[in-house]
């Protein structure tokens, strides 16, 4: 048994030199985390709630953008309604009764709105609802129908906008105002260095003021 004992293969020793390596490298990696612990990172934080506060504002950035587009060619186009024109026929002659021509030529169109406005213009019967006129002729029961239609989305847009809605909307404004203060404020400080705004940014902010100040300057001119 001891001859057994003696012919096992000894324990193996750590080398010297992989020992002191080891302790090199553990020694940095404890400096890292160490260091990581000077100073509090905002950068990152602010980040992170610009991106919120930017996703959250997409809607409502969307309605104003559009709304702006639309209202700033106000002279060129109606941006709240759009013309239309239809000819429909309902077959005459009518009765001489203008409010008894006018209810059948609303039945055989199908529409349930009341009249507003019923009279004689020569030859024609003018029915009028909101924004809508009929032109009936009541000998052979041809009739014109035209008015305004509101635009999909932008009437809405703009009514918003414009803040013609009740107070509460003034509350919902007046938050996205300050998100778009917010986005543009924190912006500038997202980014250090030369891309900041000791950097290029610096550029591109004086850019972005002297568009109006040149604008308003040469135009009171």
């Amino acid at each position: 048994m001891s001859e057994q004992n003696s012919s096992s293969p000894p324990e193996r020793a750590e080398p010297e030199g992989r020992a002191r390596d080891l302790g090199e490298t553990a020694a940095p990696k404890a400096r890292r985390v160490g260091a990581s612990k000077k100073g509090f990172a905002w950068r990152p934080l602010l980040r992170a709630v610009h991106r919120d506060v930017g996703y959250t504002a997409v809607g409502l950035t969307f309605v104003y953008a559009v709304s702006g587009l639309a209202v700033n060619h106000i002279g060129e186009w109606d941006p709240n309604f759009k013309n239309y024109e239809v000819t429909r026929e309902v077959g005459g002659p009518l009765p001489d009764n203008d409010e008894e021509a006018a209810r059948i030529v609303l039945d055989k169109l199908g529409i349930k709105e009341t009249p507003e406005e019923v009279y004689r213009a020569e030859k024609d019967l003018e029915v009028r609802i909101g924004e809508r006129t009929l032109h009936v002729n009541v000998d052979t029961g041809h009739v014109v129908d035209q008015g305004r239609k509101p635009r999909f989305i932008l009437r809405v847009a703009n009514w918003l906008h414009l803040n013609r809605g009740k107070k509460a909307w003034t509350y919902a404004a007046d938050t996205y105002a300050a998100a778009l203060l917010f986005l543009a404020f924190s912006g500038l400080f997202m980014l250090k260095g030369s891309k900041g705004i000791i950097g290029r940014g610096a550029v591109f902010v004086l850019i972005g003021i002297a568009i109006p100040v040149a604008y308003v300057t040469f135009a009171a001119r």
